[in-house]
Order: C-alpha cells, then sequence, then structure tokens
C-alpha cells in the first residue's frame, strides 16, 4: 500500500512539474528571442509604474511626422528603472526610444506591451522645414 501512494505522490509531482517546468521556458524563451527591433522618436507623454506584484514603466510615445497631422501613439513598457528615470528627465521633449519588441508572452506580469524600450536619446534637432517658415514671413497676398 505505501508503495502505490508513493507512486501516486511520485506521478502527481511529475504531472505538476512537467507543465509549470514547460511555462517557465516558454516564458524565457518569448523574453529573450527579440522579433524586431527599431527606433520611433517622438514626445514622451506618459510615463508611469504599474503593476500589483511585477512593477514595471508603461508609457506613451506621440509620434508627429510632420506639423498639422494626426499624432499617432506607441505605447511602450520600460523593465529597467534607470531607463525609466532618463525618459522621466525628458518629457516633453523630443527623443528617439530604441526597443525591441517581442511576441507572445503569457502574462502582463512582463509589461503591457509587446515593446520593451532600453535606451533613449533626446534629439535636438530643428526640422529642415520649420527652419524655412521660421525664417522666411509670409505674405498674405500669395498664401492661397
Amino acid at each position: 500500500m505505501l508503495a502505490k501512494l508513493t507512486q501516486l505522490l511520485k506521478y502527481s509531482i511529475w504531472l505538476l512539474l512537467v507543465p509549470i517546468g514547460l511555462f517557465a521556458l516558454y516564458t524565457w524563451a518569448t523574453l529573450t528571442w527579440v522579433y524586431s527591433s527599431g527606433e520611433r522618436a517622438g514626445y514622451v507623454q506618459k510615463l508611469s509604474e504599474k503593476g500589483w506584484v511585477c512593477k514595471t514603466f508603461e508609457g506613451e510615445l506621440i509620434l508627429v511626422s510632420m506639423p498639422g497631422t494626426q499624432a499617432e501613439k506607441f505605447f511602450f513598457t520600460v523593465r529597467d528603472k534607470a531607463v525609466a528615470k532618463k525618459i522621466n528627465e525628458t518629457v516633453g521633449k523630443r527623443v528617439r526610444l530604441i526597443y525591441e519588441e517581442h511576441i507572445g508572452i503569457p502574462t502582463t506580469c512582463f509589461g503591457e506591451t509587446g515593446y520593451f524600450v532600453h535606451d533613449v536619446q533626446p534629439i535636438d534637432q530643428v526640422w529642415p522645414e520649420q527652419q524655412l517658415l521660421d525664417t522666411q514671413p509670409m505674405n498674405p497676398q500669395t498664401a492661397q
């Protein structure tokens, strides 16, 4: 009777550990493997720390291609506090966010989006079109 109980206990442990191990392996793979990487430029509108147990920084970048066009939002996640601090220092300024996209992440504990920002760079340039508009006075008779 004790042998059957021991065998049932071993079987139950294996039945529990195998799915947990597979889930952990899958989670590790989705966080390690990078689907795509790139850069987005715009203005950081919001960055806030969220999460009950797993704290991450969730933010919004406003992408404006040209003045007068509809702005697009880029939602991103920051897992590193040092990067989040750098982003908070540049709120309201034009910045370049360098990110990696991870797909298939099984839980929002690692971030609400699949776009993980790992660096931020301020952009201190003026668009050539904006320079031209700023230096040339507009003639109301020629504008239509």
